[in-house]
């Protein structure tokens, strides 16, 4: 095999690796950001670090599957909840939502 192949081959692999791993660490970073999104906005009614204060809905007992559910009452609200329309940005909508996943009931 010709040095450059060998080159080009072990470049790729390496490439191939670092993708990889910026990709596994992106969940995280996703749940960091979603995580102080939930502590500036979400913390004083539905209690710190997911934890029920009781007042409202217990957001650790959202499915996966309800998505669309918990998007309609960020941006439209529900209920007590007001809209948070123009507040919550659809890429912290997408953090917060990771970040509730990542603690949510099994």
């Amino acid at each position: 095999m010709k040095p450059t192949l060998v080159a080009s081959l072990t470049l790729c692999a390496l490439s191939s690796l670092i993708i990889g791993a910026a990709a596994q660490d992106a969940p995280v970073d996703l749940v960091k950001v979603g995580a102080k999104t939930y502590d500036t906005n979400c913390a004083p009614c539905h209690g710190d670090k997911l934890v029920s204060s009781g007042i409202a809905f217990d957001l650790k007992r959202l499915r996966e599957d309800e998505r669309p559910r918990f998007d309609n009452s960020v941006t439209n609200g529900k209920n007590a909840m007001p809209s948070w329309r123009g507040i919550i940005k659809e890429k912290d909508l997408d953090a917060l939502w990771a970040y509730i996943r990542a603690n949510a009931y099994p």
